[in-house]
């Protein structure tokens, strides 16, 4: 039996830890993939685990009573592609600001992303973020460490040494790693550790200065454009060597047709691989980009309608896997510039989770608990960490949801206000968001939590 991961272990309750009010919420419409739970129930909490559901549990004096009647209660959501910018980039977010958007978007715990200034790749950074977020975070926070030392794609970290100080996956994500001989190497070292690798399906080369989709509207924009071949080129050589390898082979924001056939078939080769899309590949198209909208400027870039129908196929079928953010804040002077001089990327956190129950719940693109999953379950998985579902002994991370709540996109707790989404108007959204027993927010306010 493999022993403990160090960021499982970190996890445990403490007897410093001043003891809790055991937790009970009632009368909640549970959905918890893993179990196959789709009930209502109620969910009692000691200390820092789900302790107990029942369909009835009764209240004792000593309990705080939660009353979840017309809301649907799920595990902890878990976002596995999260831009923290903490150190070097706090103009954009810090630890604080980010995890407190986590968790005003339900989310219970996120995976940040190396390309940090300096990068995460050494144990010093990895213990940098893992106190920063025990001191100041709102949510759990797992660090993500570079494959390559300064994310330069030449020399590999020490993987090892990360591992044990908490690094919970490896990507030089928004560097994708040119040398397929590099990521063989990260693939088999990772895979004496069971750690995901993770990577940015990008050919270089082919996408050099490139800003949007390569295409028709790119032409007309005058705007230098990013084929789709840069996508999937790459996501073709990964999953080569993931057959070569045998290592544990993440694939991050999937956005073009190819790319998901691709994941698709091999899969049905049996091969370790899991793969993301993000909210904005299944409800936005190239089209957002036509007015110049630096909001809509991300990497990989959106693509066509065919592409977008694919990602909602993909997330169908359950060739994708998971359902991520890919948080990218940036500043609004950043953002202000000219298109092709703007930085890429978006705010996800505090939107990702009303996408998905407008455009694929409540459009009947997926069951509530096919879509609860691919925000839990499968991310926990992806990247074997605790959370994802509610069985007993379980860490007591859930989220809260009312599915009636309609709230036009308009405030963030995040830093950063780059959102192509602003004023749209959706249906769900997360009214309580618990971590290790206790209530980080609450109809939108925010408290820190004692783990």
């Amino acid at each position: 039996m493999k022993s403990a991961a160090p960021w499982a272990r970190a996890q445990r309750p403490s007897e410093s830890v001043p003891r809790r009010r055991p937790l009970l919420i009632r009368g909640g419409h549970v959905v918890d993939p893993r179990n196959k739970r789709d009930e209502i129930a109620d969910i009692l909490i000691e200390g820092q685990h789900v302790q107990k559901i029942a369909k009835i549990i009764k209240p004792t004096r000593e309990m705080e009573v939660l009353n979840a009647v017309n809301l649907v209660v799920t595990p902890g959501l878990i976002d596995i592609h999260v831009h923290l910018r903490e150190p070097g980039q706090e103009e954009k977010e810090t630890i604080a600001t980010g995890t407190a958007a986590a968790a005003s978007g339900g989310f219970s715990a996120v995976a940040c992303m190396p390309n940090t200034v300096p990068p995460l790749d050494n144990v010093s950074q990895i213990q940098f973020v893992m106190m920063k977020a025990k001191s100041e975070g709102y949510v759990r926070v797992y660090p993500v460490g570079a494959i390559s030392k300064g994310q330069e794609g030449a020399e590999l970290t020490e993987i090892g040494a990360m591992v044990r100080a908490g690094c919970v996956a490896i990507s030089d994500d928004g560097k994708p790693v040119s040398s397929s001989k590099l990521f063989r190497r990260a693939l088999e070292y990772a895979r004496t550790f069971g750690l995901p690798v993770i990577d940015h399906c990008e050919d270089p080369d082919l996408a050099r200065d490139g800003v949007m989709n390569e295409g028709r509207l790119a032409a007309v924009l005058g705007l230098k454009g990013i084929p789709r071949q840069a996508e999937y080129i790459m996501v073709a050589r990964d999953i080569a060597l993931c057959e070569l390898t045998g290592g544990n082979l993440h694939l991050a924001h999937l956005s073009t047709k190819e790319s998901i056939a691709l994941v698709r078939e091999a899969k049905k080769r049996g091969l370790p691989i899991t793969a993301e899309t993000c909210p904005h590949y299944f409800t936005l198209t190239e089209d957002a980009v036509a007015d110049y909208n630096t909001n809509a400027k991300m990497n990989p870039p959106l693509r066509t309608e065919d592409d977008r129908a694919a990602v909602l196929a993909g997330l169908a079928d359950g060739t994708l896997d998971v359902i991520a953010s890919d948080h990218a804040p940036h500043t609004r002077a950043q953002k202000s510039r000219e298109f092709d001089f703007a930085p890429f990327g978006i705010i996800g956190l505090e939107t990702t989770l009303g996408l998905v129950l407008t455009e694929l719940v409540a459009k009947k693109v997926l069951a509530l608990p096919v879509a609860v999953a691919a925000l839990t379950d499968a991310p926990a998985r992806a990247f074997n960490l605790p959370g994802g579902h509610l069985s007993p002994g379980a860490p007591a991370d859930l989220t809260l949801i009312d599915l009636k709540s309609r709230h036009t996109v308009k405030e963030f707790a995040s830093k950063s206000r780059n959102s192509p989404f602003i004023g749209r108007t959706l249906q769900g959204r997360a009214v309580a968001t618990i971590v290790g027993g206790d209530i980080v927010m609450q109809q939108g306010r925010l408290k820190k939590p004692n783990l």
